[in-house]
């Protein structure tokens, strides 16, 4: 006989008491970071129906089910506008998968070991800048592992977006129009090197030498379709979350690389693409050039938090479904959070942004992106930025770091313009075309080969 010790709706009300107050710790029958760092679990934070959907939903919903037109209804609460509306007009499907319960699933792991090292050892300055108590630029790690304010929310996710030191991501995109075609295709590789708040046992310490005033440098060079091959762009980020980045480009049909203007943060990536630089990770642009940021909601949701990796499909791509021709939307796993933590902010350092909003929602067990929602500058719904990530292990696979532990990464995105209908999705995948391979943490001088200026110039050739 299982004996309850909370009634079924104690969870919701916790929630509700937390929002309503603007205070609270992460966890509803315990605070999780203690319990985590002392027992690697996270699920004795919360009761049993916020880490079961089948408790949860009393039985309706279990896992192995799959969400569709006809039983989305079950757990609308649980799911944003955009992913109803594309479940139940679109013929998009998930699957349910288990709640992650082990916090080693939801983080990489060497950002894991230092959020659990340094916590407690962030504060703001009086300008809202992250510093360590010590008063030195951060030291790596979530800041705030037990976010309770918009501000420390925001901060977690934009100094460091990848929870890597250095990353290479191979991505394959597809633009997919409202009649479910394939309008636009793009290879593209990403790359990021955190300049401050360094996490691998290989690294030079906590900052890279000669960039302790930069928090990272960001480049983008395309390598597929022929008419975009070469196109690529820098973005040198200073620790000041004042200051908008510096950006440069190379232009292959000009042959020369120039210095972009702040507004081409709010500019698509290529044609037909609605992403834009200032969507990046839902933290694009520095979190001060942002403002007004609040907590607006806390509970439950579903997300695509672990288990999103598909080592045995074409390039690591997820199957397809929905839209008029069924390969709109990547057909993946959603999973029960006990908590996610819904906030918003908006673009205040940015007066001609087409942006009024943001709405951000956030995984309060590892403070990552489950889903965003962009609102135009008349305050309507736009788009969305939904994301999934987990370790790189399976029943047959596994990537291990150099201690052995499954790695951990963001797998892939869909970015749906619900004005126009047109949906981008980009996978991560094992290469793309060019030859490029991702490489998380990879041995190789990325900061000089792909972070500078001439850099520019010799991938955009």
């Amino acid at each position: 006989m299982n004996i309850r010790n909370f009634d079924f709706d104690y969870g919701r009300r916790a929630f509700i008491e937390k929002t309503t107050k603007g205070l609270g710790t992460v966890g509803v029958l315990t605070s999780l970071w203690p319990e985590a760092c002392r027992s690697g679990e996270v699920g004795g934070a919360y009761p049993d129906e916020l880490n079961d959907i089948e408790a949860f939903t009393k039985g309706r919903v279990k896992v192995g089910d799959v969400v569709d037109q006809d039983n989305i209804d079950l757990i609308q609460d649980l799911v944003d506008p955009i992913l109803y509306q594309e479940v139940k007009q679109d013929g998009r499907k998930f699957f349910i998968q288990p709640t992650a319960r082990s916090i080693e699933m939801l983080y990489p792991p060497y950002f894991l070991d230092a959020t659990i090292r340094n916590q407690g050892q962030a504060t703001f300055d009086n300008i809202g800048n992250v510093y360590t108590n010590d008063g030195k630029p951060w030291i790596g790690g979530l800041p705030f592992p037990d976010p309770q304010t918009g501000n420390e929310s925001i901060a977690n996710i934009t100094l460091a977006w990848g929870r890597h030191d250095k990353a290479l991501y191979a991505l394959p995109a597809l633009v997919i129009s409202p009649e479910g075609k394939e309008q636009y295709q793009y290879d593209f590789v990403w790359a990021e090197h955190q300049c401050t708040g360094l996490v691998h046992p290989d690294a030079p310490g906590v900052y890279l030498p000669g960039h302790e005033d930069e928090i990272r440098l960001n480049c983008i060079w395309f390598t597929y379709t022929l008419d975009v091959k070469g196109h690529a762009f820098l973005s040198i980020w200073k620790y000041d979350q004042r200051q908008i980045p510096l950006l440069y480009g190379y232009l292959p049909n000009f042959k020369r690389v120039r210095r972009f203007p702040a507004n081409q943060r709010f500019e698509p990536y290529m044609a037909g693409m609605n992403l834009y630089l200032s969507d990046a990770h839902a933290a694009g642009d520095p979190y001060l050039t942002w403002g007004n940021y609040k907590i607006i909601y806390r509970g439950p949701f579903m997300g695509s938090t672990n288990d999103q990796w598909s080592p045995t499909t074409d390039n690591w791509i997820p199957p397809v479904v929905g839209g008029q021709r069924d390969q709109t939307y990547f057909y993946v796993g959603k999973s029960l959070i006990p908590e996610v933590i819904v906030f918003e902010g908006e673009p205040l350092g940015y007066p001609n942004a087409p942006v009024s909003k943001r709405r951000v929602y956030m995984d309060a067990r590892n403070s990552s992106i489950v889903q965003s929602i962009t609102y135009d500058r008349f305050g309507e719904v736009w788009k969305s930025f939904e994301g999934g990530a987990g370790q790189y292990k399976t029943e047959s696979h596994e990537m291990l770091v150099t201690d052995g532990r499954p790695e951990h990464s963001g797998h892939w995105l869909i970015s749906h313009d619900v004005q126009t209908s047109m949906v981008t999705r980009i996978h991560l995948g094992e290469k793309c075309r060019g030859d490029w391979r991702t490489a998380l943490d990879p041995n190789e001088d990325v900061l000089n080969n792909y972070m500078t200026v001439q850099a520019l110039r010799r991938l955009g050739t």
